[in-house]
């Protein structure tokens, strides 16, 4: 147990300190790897539905998700900072049952971009429940469950430190690389039709890792019966 709680320290303290400095040098391209901290830590689980030029579509199963409530900021990198604090004070006990839950990955931060360069956009900052704890999720003040049905997202793999300035460019070039693709009609469609987040930032690694970094832009979306995958 001393251990599990020294490595779950010492994840946020490496978060902590890549928020508050986002100086490191930044290093983007198109991915195609498994994130080496999900061979460490839980992630959830996806099936690949198609690879294609700067883009890969995943299905994700039903799963749940803690969530903070919409952080109103101009950066992404303190929203996410903020997000996290709660989030790992909720794993550490802070939490109805005082029950400590295991560090997973990725941390997510759905963005809801705003009008303009100068204006609080709307985070979400979220943790995957383990497995062990989906059935019954500690339920916390300030923070809520997400229950995800089965998910399709397109994903847009980037390495280097996430910075505010990475994160537009990257979700650009994602929705660039889907036009004109069957996934680019779905994803209009569902953001329409249910108001969801513009695009998600997912990130796997601590600061201390300078190799083979794994971040990614996640559009999220539903399909329609008769679609095939």
């Amino acid at each position: 147990m001393a251990a599990s709680g020294m490595f779950k320290l010492s994840f946020f303290l490496s978060l902590l300190s890549h928020l508050n400095l986002g100086l490191w040098p930044q290093t983007h391209s198109s991915l195609a790897i498994f994130p080496p901290s999900c061979n460490s830590i839980e992630c959830p689980s996806f099936d690949t539905i198609e690879i294609g030029n700067g883009y890969e579509v995943r299905r994700y199963n039903s799963s749940e998700w803690i969530s903070t409530s919409p952080i109103q900021d101009i950066s992404l990198v303190e929203a996410t900072r903020t997000g996290f604090l709660q989030l790992f004070e909720y794993i550490q006990g802070k939490n109805k049952y005082e029950e400590k839950i295991e560090m997973t990955a990725p941390v997510l931060s759905e963005v809801s971009p705003s009008d303009g360069p100068f204006c609080e956009s709307s985070f979400v900052v979220s943790f995957y429940v383990p497995k062990k704890n989906q059935e019954n999720p500690p339920p916390a003040e300030d923070l809520h469950v997400q229950k995800w049905k089965t998910t399709y997202v397109a994903v847009r793999q980037f390495s280097g430190f996430v910075s505010d300035n990475s994160v537009g460019e990257e979700a650009a070039a994602l929705k660039a690389s889907l036009a004109g693709t069957v996934w680019s009609a779905a994803i209009e469609k569902s953001h329409a039709a249910d108001h969801t987040s513009v695009y998600t930032v997912a990130q796997y690694n601590s600061p201390f890792e300078f190799d083979h970094r794994v971040n990614e832009i996640w559009l999220s979306f539903n399909l329609e019966d008769g679609v095939a995958v």
